[in-house]
């Protein structure tokens, strides 16, 4: 229940407790379904985007320049960082529900014109560059409000396997992109082809757009902004789906109840106050493990094909292939371990994911310095690595967006991906320089060094800094500003790794 109490404004209620308790039903799968679908979305545009890219240069397409395709990529990226900053912005002020509808609106919006250029003159060009920051600001808003509702509704025993698991959905729709490009690239008129290959994802995500006009706003998020009645009556609903599949609900013990002050609006300025004075370990927690996933994923990913084909010498027609294979990897990963986030906990997870990558990128840089790796066994070892780094990375997505109070989750969530994707935009760059023409292993071997180095850090630091979440409430992890206790609790780090 939620009640007004004696101070002006606060109300005293059981909502967070009675969304923990709930048994795991038919409502919570739908909102896996329908929201987890953010990261099958931007792991497909990625890929197709990615597939793509030297088939606009041909003439019977755009004809466009290598410059101006590699521009592509950064402007989406730019795109996806502009995005995550408005819209988690917005989320937190607007509520979770109105923003995981209004971005995945924008993002079909701009992934749908993208198939509608038609020429290479300037300004087709201009058009092409300004779909793809409009489907990247789509998509970088998705990051921001949907890691946050996802939290928030889902119950704490079962949030860490989730989390993961939904983030480790990017690989999905890696291997959907690979292949469907691969199709119609091989198979239908290359004018055609590559623009139904940037309808894929708007296809899947009008179906569910449709599906998410449904789902209900974030309970919690609605008792923090002073919505006290909206809330009461969204939990009901929520437990009356519950108790349609057959469970019995236990009444919540008034001594698991909050007492909230509603908190005015928290600006970007004011949220570098409460990251780097409350929280800052935890702050530190967050970009660390945020900026080392980011550099290794972008500094393997976007070169993979430049190593099988330098080194290897793999034809660029077979490469998808190889994409497959390195796909499914970190696909598995998330699924096979992320239950042991929450049962062996996200300290000895994290920590050990990410050491455990960082020690397979060492030995496989020394494998391929010795020359003893071919292009098969060189893609196991990426699997090998990125079934840990997949996890490891899934979770540093959960961490940002669990450790930090509800009011300012989305925004968090927003400024800790920006970071990442501002170094991580670094990987690429680097690697691809150290790649070269192939004729010095010796470069890429220090190269691999060094994100092994950037891993095992990463993990280092987790271990040192990293909350035990697994089970609590995030009310408990991190007491909402709202609450009228939270000015006369220790919110430094003394609390920060209990």
């Amino acid at each position: 229940m939620a009640e007004k109490i004696g101070v002006a404004g606060a109300v005293r209620t059981t909502i967070p407790a009675r969304i923990d308790r709930l048994p795991w039903s038919r409502f919570h799968t739908r909102i896996v379904i329908a929201l987890g679908v953010a990261w099958v979305l931007d792991g497909l545009e990625i890929t197709v985007a990615g597939a793509v890219a030297d088939t606009l240069t041909k003439p019977e397409t755009l004809h466009l320049s290598s410059a101006a395709v590699g521009l592509v990529a950064t402007i989406y990226l730019a795109g996806e960082v502009f995005g995550a900053l408005l819209f988690g912005n917005l989320s937190d002020r607007l509520g979770r529900r109105k923003l995981f509808v209004i971005t995945l609106a924008v993002y079909l919006l701009g992934s749908g014109l993208t198939a509608l250029t038609l020429g290479s003159g300037p300004g087709w060009l201009a058009f092409l560059y300004l779909t793809r920051f409009v489907a990247g600001t789509g998509i970088g808003g998705e990051y921001a409000a949907i890691n946050s509702a996802i939290d928030e509704l889902i119950p704490a025993r079962h949030r860490g396997r989730v989390d993961i698991a939904v983030n480790g959905t990017y690989w999905a729709g890696a291997i959907l992109g690979t292949l469907g490009t691969y199709v119609l690239l091989e198979y239908v008129n290359l004018s055609v082809g590559w623009r139904l290959g940037f309808l894929a994802g708007p296809v899947l995500g009008l179906v569910i757009l449709l599906v998410r006009r449904d789902l209900p706003e974030s309970p919690r998020w609605q008792i923090m902004h002073g919505h006290a009645a909206e809330a009461e009556a969204t939990i009901r609903a929520i437990e009356d789906q519950v108790r349609a599949d057959g469970v019995d609900l236990v009444d919540v013990d008034e001594s698991r109840a909050l007492q909230l002050q509603p908190a005015d609006r928290v600006g970007y300025a004011a949220l570098t106050r409460i990251l780097f004075r409350e929280y800052p370990s935890r702050s530190v927690l967050g970009a660390s493990l945020m900026i080392s996933q980011s550099f290794l994923y972008n500094a393997i990913f976007f070169t993979y094909t430049l190593v099988l084909g330098r080194f290897y010498g793999v034809p660029a027609a077979t490469t998808p292939i190889y994409l497959i294979a390195f796909a499914i990897g970190n696909l598995l990963g998330p699924f096979a371990i992320g239950h042991l986030f929450d049962t062996l906990g996200r300290r000895v997870m994290i920590s050990g994911t990410y050491i455990l990558s960082g020690a397979a990128l060492a030995i496989s840089a020394c494998l391929f310095d010795l020359g003893a790796l071919n292009a098969y066994t060189q893609t196991l070892c990426w699997c090998v690595i990125f079934f840990f780094a997949s996890a490891g990375a899934s979770a540093a997505y959960l961490t940002v967006s669990e450790i930090f109070p509800l009011e300012v989750r989305a925004k968090a969530i927003a400024v800790f991906f920006a970071i990442a994707q501002c170094f991580g935009a670094l990987g690429p760059v680097i690697y691809g320089a150290l790649i070269g023409d192939g004729t010095h292993p010796g470069r890429l071997f220090i190269g691999y060094l060094v994100g092994a180095i950037v891993m095992i850090g990463g993990g280092l630091v987790a271990r040192a800094l990293a909350v035990d979440a697994e089970g609590r409430s995030l009310e408990d992890i991190a007491p909402p500003l709202a609450s009228t206790e939270h000015h006369h609790v220790d919110l430094t780090d003394r609390r920060d790794n209990r």
